[in-house]
């Protein structure tokens, strides 16, 4: 008895030196010095709960978000120039990019921008959206409801991992476009109003293979004061991140 007793000790602080190591390698994890940047999330980590969890986020921001950064900036060590460029041109002209950068920039930039959307447009309180983007919803898609339940539905069934957005075109018509992997609309010429992120690592931590439970609980955190400023944006012609 006493030597199962002393094995789950042992067990139980190995457990709680492996999370401390992991922990500490999360405070300490920092972007690359280069031409991209990893900005703080604009509210707490634990702003979202309880609908996305604290730890999620910080993972998700702090070593996810960090990987994209840091591929850009290695390999803008030997491109400088190309890389001048803010990451929105670079994914709106990536037919121009030299062939041997175009799957880092739709990989890792487009990680890069997708996830800079994605901090920006959660912190909020959900609910019915209010304001131009309000109006362009029910334009788009005939209410805010029908909205939610398509872009569920397709976020949901999106195979392997992706991303669900609503875009607008030049013209401020919106529509609602998933992408496969990194892939972000700017590549096809749309502005990314707002998105979901399904790939797992967003969602796994507290809701499992139960994907369809996490893009209806995201709702509940959406920001709709960004969101409608991201919508001016583009009706400006302001196609950016």
């Amino acid at each position: 008895m006493l030597a199962v007793n002393r094995r789950t000790l042992m067990m139980g602080a190995a457990a709680v030196t492996a999370y401390a190591t992991v922990r500490s390698d999360y405070v300490f994890a920092q972007a690359m010095e280069g031409p991209f940047k990893q900005v703080p999330l604009p509210y707490a980590s634990d702003k979202n709960e309880p609908h996305i969890d604290k730890m999620t986020m910080e993972i998700h921001h702090g070593r996810h978000h960090v990987a994209f950064i840091n591929n850009l900036n290695n390999a803008a060590k030997d491109n400088a120039d190309l890389f001048k460029k803010p990451i929105h041109e670079l994914l709106a002209n990536l037919s121009s990019a030299p062939e041997n950068l175009r799957g880092v920039l739709r990989n890792s930039g487009g990680g890069h921008a997708n996830h800079t959307m994605f901090w920006q447009v959660m912190g909020g309180a959900g609910g019915a959206p209010t304001g131009a983007i309000a109006a362009a919803i029910n334009d788009g898609f005939g209410d805010f409801g029908k909205l939610q339940e398509t872009f569920n539905a397709r976020g949901t069934a999106v195979f392997g991992s992706g991303w669900a957005f609503v875009v607008s075109d030049k013209a401020g018509k919106l529509s609602l476009v998933t992408t496969p992997n990194q892939d972000n609309p700017l590549m096809n010429g749309q502005m990314p109003i707002f998105g979901n992120d399904v790939w797992e690592h967003a969602y796994y931590l507290k809701y499992q293979n139960r994907r369809a439970d996490y893009m209806k609980s995201w709702w509940n955190v959406v920001n709709w004061d960004v969101i409608n400023q991201r919508y001016a944006d583009a009706k400006a012609g302001k196609f950016t991140v």
